[in-house]
């Protein structure tokens, strides 16, 4: 078996990329390390690498918090439901711009590819928004950012190379351009599906913006937001309303600490079970034109 010499660049590019991975991983092990810890060791400041006197108590106060439960349900509907109105959306949408038979097919992309670059604003958006009456409701969350442009012409260019041959096939046998979409280019497109829909999901998961804007009753208000205010307001937000005691500021920084895991390790448990469709999915509908 040969063995490959390392060579000064290879050693050097290894390095690098070490530095940068602990660069990268120690905040998110500092803030599980915390969360964890005993809060006499997080007052010390005695926390690094690993947890002290193990503690699951703030873990405790963040999911019996009922702002927290009804706020990661808000978040589990709003993604749920945005990710697949914008799959279906981007879907038809890409499909169509990607039959060059189509009517004013140039014209349509150029329109679509200019709102990458100019945009209406926050202020026409949001009168937009009020002028549809979907203020202070779900459907403010999931459809004003429906569609994103980029994902769009991503699918787009996917399903431009989809082999000719068996939309023929299904035109063949009598299905009509929606039959060959649902029954052809859709069960064999998994891949972009995958990559795109987890797009969506993580941008709806971490967006904090449009609730912001347009939801005005805290029984909607999404996780983001709840934890933007407990970051921001600190102990009014943590201790008074959790009921912690004197250890007050220790747990506002365990409590931090314990709702950014709560908030963040579940959208991360997605990125394995769809890694295997990165490459195709998004590598396929961005290299080949």
């Amino acid at each position: 078996m040969k063995v490959e010499k390392w060579s000064l660049p290879s050693i050097l590019i290894t390095i690098v990329l070490i530095l940068l991975v602990l660069v990268m991983v120690y905040p998110f092990l500092y803030m599980i390390s915390v969360s964890l810890s005993d809060s006499i060791y997080v007052m010390r400041g005695e926390v690094t690498w690993f947890p002290k006197g193990l503690d699951f108590s703030t873990y405790q106060l963040v999911l019996n918090d009922a702002r927290i439960s009804q706020s990661y349900l808000n978040t589990i509907i709003y993604v749920s439901l945005g990710t697949l109105i914008s799959l279906v959306v981007t879907a038809f949408g890409a499909y169509s711009l990607a039959r060059r038979d189509m009517l004013f097919h140039r014209g349509f992309t150029l329109l679509i590819i200019f709102t990458m670059f100019f945009q209406g604003g926050m202020i026409p958006t949001f009168l937009a928004v009020k002028s549809m009456g979907i203020m202070d409701s779900v459907w403010a969350m999931v459809l004003p950012g429906a569609v994103s442009t980029w994902n769009l012409l991503v699918m787009r260019t996917f399903f431009a190379n989809f082999p000719t041959e068996l939309e023929e096939a299904g035109r063949m046998d009598g299905l009509s351009d929606f039959g060959i979409f649902t029954r052809i280019v859709a069960p064999l497109s998994q891949a972009v599906f995958a990559t795109i829909g987890l797009f969506y999901a993580v941008a709806m998961w971490n967006n904090f913006m449009f609730p912001l804007l347009y939801l005005r009753d805290p029984e909607l208000f999404p996780l983001q937001v709840v934890l933007r205010n407990i970051v921001l307001a600190g102990s009014n937000a943590g201790s008074e309303s959790m009921g912690v005691g004197s250890d007050a500021m220790v747990v506002e920084e365990s409590l931090k600490y314990a709702t950014i895991m709560v908030s963040t390790i579940p959208i991360l448990l997605l990125y394995p079970m769809l890694q295997k469709y990165f490459v195709k999915g998004v590598m396929i509908g961005a290299v080949k034109g």
